[in-house]
């Protein structure tokens, strides 16, 4: 099944929980949470107090997404918090398998993250230790970016990379993921669609039911 995770970098703050309740009404699965830290990417953004107040106002699946310099110090922390997913970025990782490995000893789902400059085949030894690959499709740290287009060839070789290993990993995209581009990643082998201003500029209700109709007439990538 192919999930939409709206990306609340670009919900109005000031009414947060309402933006969720609707996202969530019209049948978004997730909800992607950027977590930034100044150091690994230019931005400041949300942090475990964050994800503790919205724990309390929906069951959805929180999809943490940490933009930040050596994350394993904070992991813990955002488990507790409510986390569902945890992924970090292979480049923000002085050891990627003691970080993935400590994620799923907290009892979360484990995603690897890379750079649009980062070779997609970096992440090839460690498909058996991750359950999400969360291919950038901007560069990190800022909502509103366009897609970049070289980043369906990246999709499409990470879906190669994991169907050769037989390996359940989803693949989440994120960054300029719009009604007219989604499609066409959705082809390429993604199944996760992270959305920012394409959800939450506008009639966020609307707009994830455009989205979803979408989703919903395209195969899920891991099925092919």
């Amino acid at each position: 099944m192919n999930i939409l995770s709206p990306s609340i970098l670009a919900a109005d703050c000031s009414r947060l929980g309402e933006e969720i309740s609707l996202v969530e009404a019209a049948g978004a699965g997730y909800l992607h949470i950027d977590v930034m830290d100044g150091m690994f990417v230019p931005s400041l953004s949300f942090g475990m107090c964050v994800v503790s107040s919205l724990r309390k106002v929906t069951d959805m699946v929180f999809d943490v997404h940490l933009m930040v310099e050596e994350p394993i110090r904070y992991i813990a922390d955002f488990a507790k918090s409510g986390s569902d997913i945890i992924t970090v970025h292979l480049e923000a990782c002085s050891d990627v398998e003691e970080t993935l490995d400590w994620i799923h000893s907290l009892g979360r789902k484990a995603g690897l993250s890379i750079k649009p400059s980062t070779p997609v085949s970096a992440v090839e030894k460690y498909l058996d230790k991750i359950d999400l690959l969360l291919v950038m499709t901007v560069e990190p740290g800022f909502g509103g970016q366009k897609y970049i287009p070289a980043s369906t060839e990246r999709i499409r070789e990470a879906r190669r990379l994991i169907d050769a290993r037989q390996a359940c990993v989803d693949i989440e995209v994120d960054g300029g993921i719009t009604v007219d581009n989604v499609r066409m990643v959705l082809d390429a082998g993604a199944n996760i669609i992270v959305a920012g201003s394409a959800v939450f500029n506008g009639n966020s209700t609307e707009n994830v039911t455009n989205m979803m109709e979408i989703l919903a007439s395209c195969p899920d990538g891991k099925e092919k």
